[in-house]
Order: structure tokens, then sequence, then C-alpha cells
């Protein structure tokens, strides 16, 4: 796994100091966003509650409880900045359930994007190219990872 440097990982703790406190909204955000870059990404969530519109995906309590997951990844992600090669096993598990439930790999960078709009609307003035690009550092890395259970998985079941 790269590493990320220090400057990398100080942009990243002091952004998400501000919103790892709330996190349900900003994932909100970021899923709304998603689900704006790619609405097809909506029928892969389902639950009791028709996710067939982003309203009806965001006002559900399942789905809710999907996007403190994704938002608890980024913290776990951020807590170990400092050795994220500690996430490997769990990063490749989670590419594999991804693999599992349909979602395509190219999916990632939609969520990616996602994230950084998240982060930009968010931060405000605070979002600036450097903090921007240290997160795409971050999550390159949390995204390799994630493929390469993604891959494994799928090549499991050609077997």
């Amino acid at each position: 796994m790269e590493k990320l440097s220090s400057k990398d990982k100080e942009l990243i703790r002091g952004s998400w100091d501000s919103l790892g406190k709330n996190k349900v909204p900003h994932g909100v955000i970021m899923f709304s966003r998603l689900f704006e870059l790619d609405p097809e990404l909506l029928s892969l969530f389902h639950y009791t509650t028709n996710c067939g519109s982003t309203q009806d995906c965001l006002s559900s309590p399942e789905f809710l409880e999907h996007v403190t997951k994704v938002m608890l990844v980024i913290d776990a992600a951020v807590s170990h900045l400092d050795d994220l090669h500690s996430l490997e096993d769990f990063l490749l598990n989670l590419g594999r359930k991804h693999q599992a439930v349909g979602v395509n790999p190219q999916s990632f960078a939609t969520v990616g994007e996602s994230l950084l709009y998240m982060l930009q609307c968010s931060l405000g003035q605070a979002y600036t190219a450097s903090l921007r690009q240290a997160w795409l550092n971050m999550y390159s890395v949390v995204v390799a990872a994630m493929s390469r259970g993604w891959a494994k998985n799928g090549e499991d079941k050609a077997d």
C-alpha cells in the first residue's frame, strides 16, 4: 500500500475533525451526489422501503444505516492514516462484498467524486486543492485494496 505524506495526513485529519462528529448528514450529501452522478446505483439498494428514487432511499432507516457504515469506513481510514496497511484485510473483504452485491468497480470512482463533492460542500472555504489531493491520495489507497478484493471475489466465483 502506498504511504501518505505527513502533510496529507495533517490535512485529512484536520478536515475530518469537523466532519466526523456528525457523519450521517455528510454521508447523505455524499450519497445524494452519488445518485445524481449515477442513478442506476439506486437499484443496488434493496430494503423494505423501495429505493426507487433518491428521496425514498435517503429517508429509509435501512439506507441511513448503510450511510453510517460508509462514513465509519472513512473514519477508520482517517484513524489509521499512519498504518493504512492494517486495514488491508478489512478493505479486501469490503471489496468482495461489493462484488457480491453487483457493484461495478467503476462505481468506486463515482463514489470518490461524491466524497470530494461532500467535502467541498461541507468544508466550504477550507476545501483547497491540496486538501482535495490529500483525500484523493487516501481514497486511492482504500479503493486499490477494495478493487483487489473485488477482483479476487470474481476469480473465486469463476473457479
